[in-house]
């Protein structure tokens, strides 16, 4: 049985797991190592999870089967001072894509953004990404295209999209 709930601190390190181990698969033909390397540790050190919660508003949640962790999201209420929800991360582990656990994640969200009266959830989605697709079947749009510095001469190059509530 597939159960979603509230990540804490103590779950840091499952989530870097799940990171560390997908991010090879989904980014292994778009981004060299050495970026890959170089955004897992900038974005997933215990001091980087532990500000995105603490000061950031960022909130985590996992998706479990039975004692398993196959996979996580993470949102933000408000994102920008506004009525909207920022869908930060939602990685699975490989062996779990497409079995419906993306959609929990986000349907969880979905309900949360709707709780906490947000009219959009926004994300960014790498380009060349293959979650493109999931993310236009569960009705996001393409609104804008970004290209961000992230340092190191790396960039990331992203749609912006957007899901009306």
């Amino acid at each position: 049985m597939i159960t979603i709930s509230e990540a804490t601190v103590a779950d840091f390190k499952t989530i870097r797991e799940i990171d560390y181990t997908t991010w090879p698969v989904t980014y292994g033909e778009i981004l060299s190592k050495a970026q890959l390397d170089y955004m897992l540790e900038k974005m997933y050190s215990d001091a980087t999870l532990i500000d995105n919660v603490a000061n950031k508003g960022h909130h985590f949640i996992l998706a479990n089967e039975d004692a398993v962790c196959l996979g996580f999201a993470s949102y933000e209420h408000h994102y920008l001072d506004k009525n909207v929800t920022r869908l930060h991360k939602l990685y699975l582990l490989p062996e779990s894509q497409g079995k419906g656990m993306g959609k929990l994640l986000l349907d969880s969200i979905v309900v949360l953004a709707k709780e906490n009266h947000s009219e959009t959830i926004s994300l960014n989605v790498n380009r060349f990404n293959k979650a493109f697709a999931f993310y236009k079947k569960m009705g996001f749009e393409i609104v804008a295209e970004e290209n961000i510095e992230i340092g190191n001469g790396y960039l990331m190059e992203d749609y912006k999209m957007e899901k009306k509530l």
